[in-house]
Order: C-alpha cells, then structure tokens, then sequence
C-alpha cells in the first residue's frame, strides 16, 4: 500500500497531463506558456530550495557518487559500443539508457517513500548528473562524430535554468548566506507549486510522441529500468553503504529516461528511437519501480 501511495500521485498526475494533452484541452501557445513558467522558474526554485538547506555533509562522499556514476557510464559505454557497431555511426542511445528523469519522477517518489531528508543524496547526485553525463557525450560525438567538440552547444546544455537552480542553492549552502523569511516564504510557495505543474507538463509533452517498436528501443529501455539500477544495487551490497542512501540511488538509476536526451537526438532516425524510448520508459517505470521498491524495503 505504502508503494502505491507513492506512485499513484506521480503517474496519476502524468496520466492526466497526457489526457489533457492528447484531447488538446490546452491551446497550443497556453501549453508552451506553461511549460516555459514551469521549467524555467518554479523548478529551479525547487531545486534551489531543497539543495539551499540541505545537510550535504551527509551526502558530498565521494563513495556515493562513484556508486551511482559507475555504472552510469558503464551502461552509457556499453550501449554507445554495441549501437555504434549497429548503426556504423555515433549516437545517443547510450545517454538515453544512462540518463534518468530524476526531477520530475526522483523528487517526488523518493519524497513519498522515504522522507524529504532523503532527498540530499538525490540532490548531491543531481549537482553532477547533466555535467557528467553530457559531457561524455559530448566528447564521443566529437571524437566519434564530426571531429570537433560543440563546446558551445555543450555549455548551453548545462547552462540550463534546473542546473543553474541547483548551483545557486548549493552556493548558498555552502557560504551560509541566510535568506529573510519573507523571500525565504515566497520561495516555498513557488516550490510548490512546481512538482504537479511540472509532472503534469511531462504528461502532456508524453501525447506527443509516438512509440515506434524495434529492437532498439527493447534494449534501451530494459537497459535503463532493469540493468542499470541492478548495476547500482550490486555495487552498493559489495560497498556496504548506507542503506537508506543506497536505496535512494537505485531509484534514481531505476527512473525512467530524462526528456533532455532528446536534445543530443542526432537526426530524425535517432529522434524516433528516443522519443519512444522516454515515453516506453516512462509508462514500463509505472510497473518496474513499484519491483524495486519492494526489493529495497526494509
């Protein structure tokens, strides 16, 4: 019961933003208008708010972070390897097995499940995820691809408002600047608004998309709610950690694709796999996360 009344909320709210999306109860520029609100300002609040005050003495270890980004990347070389050799070129399936939705799908499971002081491992990940794992696939185009490296189309994936949310709130963390109460209160109410609008908004973004089936999409998928979270699992045992931190990152690693891989889609073959692998992973997570939830339990 305790798993369902974690997830109901998450996929419900997503549920219903595709139903609003696909009966198009939202015009078209009232939809964009929305995302732009939501994106761009509540959750970088969130973000900013939760990292602000977080205790990350807790969480800043370096043994966390190599627990999580470890098999990350290993998932993330593996697949660029066996699709390259497939498709005779440079992709970005890997980053859609490797890179989670941990925002909008992380933040409110893990609130639910285990409590908001659990979320300092999220966010102690979070602080590192987009720069670790675009920039790896930055450096594979370039090296693999077109034989230079973007770097200002890398700096503008990173330079984006959830990121530099997250850097505000870790560098008033980390300075001890104390906010007045007033501002500190209309920080929270934006913050909470943020959550539902944005999963909402992940939901209507969902009626776009179109699963088209291959084998392709099969592995990615599997790789990013089944191998990778495993991998995660494994090597927190053989690590001994923390069992609350080590069950914060296999739900990490067991959420489903990010929507952001698709701005590394290179070309329309590309684009097609992906799409259907952020919408497959998001509906197939609605049944793998609840496995992990209860493999995790206590």
């Amino acid at each position: 019961m305790t798993v369902l009344n974690a997830l109901i909320p998450v996929f419900g709210l997503i549920l219903l933003g595709w139903f609003m999306g696909a009966r198009r109860i939202l015009p078209s520029d009232g939809g964009a208008t929305l995302s732009i609100i939501t994106f761009k300002l509540m959750m970088p609040v969130l973000l900013f708010s939760g990292l602000a005050r977080a205790d990350l003495s807790r969480a800043m270890s370096p043994l966390l972070l190599l627990l999580y980004f470890l098999p990350a990347i290993t998932v993330f070389v593996v697949i660029n390897l066996l699709m390259h050799r497939r498709l005779g070129r440079p992709s970005s399936m890997g980053l859609a097995a490797s890179y989670s939705n941990n925002v909008l799908v992380g933040i409110p499971l893990i609130t639910v499940m285990l409590g908001p002081d659990s979320l300092v491992y999220l966010f102690a990940v979070l602080v590192f995820h987009s720069l670790v794992l675009f920039t790896l696939q930055s450096f594979y185009n370039a090296f693999f691809g077109s034989g230079e490296l973007n770097w200002r189309s890398l700096l503008g994936s990173l330079a984006n408002p959830l990121i530099i949310g997250l850097m505000c709130g870790a560098l008033v963390n980390l300075s001890g600047l104390e906010i007045p109460a007033p501002l500190w209160r209309l920080v929270e109410m934006l913050a909470a608004a943020a959550l539902p609008l944005a999963l909402l908004m992940l939901g209507m973004s969902l009626s776009g998309y179109r699963i088209h089936l291959s084998g392709s999409l099969v592995l990615l998928t599997l790789s990013k709610l089944l191998l990778m979270p495993a991998l995660v699992l494994a090597l927190g045992l053989l690590a001994g950690l923390d069992p609350l931190a080590h069950t914060v990152l296999v739900l990490m690693a067991a959420c489903p694709t990010g929507v952001n891989v698709m701005a590394f889609a290179m070309g329309q073959a590309d684009t097609r796999i992906i799409s259907s692998v952020i919408f497959l992973s998001t509906v197939v997570a609605g049944l793998t996360l609840p496995l992990w939830l209860v493999l995790m339990a206590p």
